[in-house]
């Protein structure tokens, strides 16, 4: 079994698991209805937390596997699962090494997840990896900001909002990213709202991405 020993941040899954729902209310969950929609087949969901994206798939989806390392995080998301309106399958594992056989699902969906991942390359080469050909990636992530002297704050920010925030590197190029690893990403739709009363705005990316035929 895969060691996540690494991945526990118990402090941060309980704060997370109360101020998630403030999130939600404040425009999180109408971008997630974006994310999914239109979804169908077997789906593979990289870092689930508390499975607050399951509510939100459309029924043509034949059954999502959420992946995620955090204990408690998991067990959220388990009940999330017994919930939800599609067959729903959580799965420890991690982004760095997917519990999944090679080309085996429709799409991937990461939300609020590339951020926190310690090698993103790794990640992306891993959901590459489980796809088929002419799959996509699904994904809606707070990114660098595209303003320069924002981005030198988020910058200076980032070492300790990580150590707080399960690891979440604010000044990341996502998209960036995204197509390093050989997706032809479409021009993401960029989001500027703030997720929780205390948190100033900020830059979010919502799109997909395909790998080639």
């Amino acid at each position: 079994m895969t060691d996540l020993s690494r991945f526990q941040h118990p402090r941060f899954a309980r704060m997370y698991e109360r101020i998630s729902a403030e999130s939600e209310q404040r425009g999180t969950a109408e971008h997630r209805d974006r994310m999914l929609a239109g979804l169908s087949g077997r789906i593979i969901e990289i870092g689930a937390g508390n499975g607050l994206n399951f509510g939100h798939y459309p029924e043509t989806v034949t059954e999502v596997v959420a992946v995620e390392p955090e204990d408690r995080l998991r067990a959220l998301a388990e009940h999330a699962a017994e919930q939800a309106r599609v067959p729903v399958r959580v799965v420890a594992g991690h982004a760095g090494a997917l519990p999944a056989e090679d080309g085996t699902f429709d799409a991937a969906v990461a939300s609020l997840v590339l951020c926190s991942v310690a090698d993103v390359s790794a990640a992306l080469a891993e959901i590459r990896r489980v796809l088929r050909p002419g799959s996509e990636l699904r994904f809606f992530e707070h990114v660098r900001s595209a303003n320069p002297l924002l981005g030198l704050v988020q910058d200076a920010l980032t070492p300790l909002w990580s150590r707080a925030g399960g690891g979440c590197h604010l000044n990341r190029d996502t998209a960036k990213f995204i197509r390093a690893a050989g997706f032809d990403i479409e021009p993401p739709h960029r989001i500027y709202y703030a997720p929780l009363r205390f948190v100033p705005r900020h830059a979010h990316i919502l799109g997909r991405a395909r790998i080639p035929n």
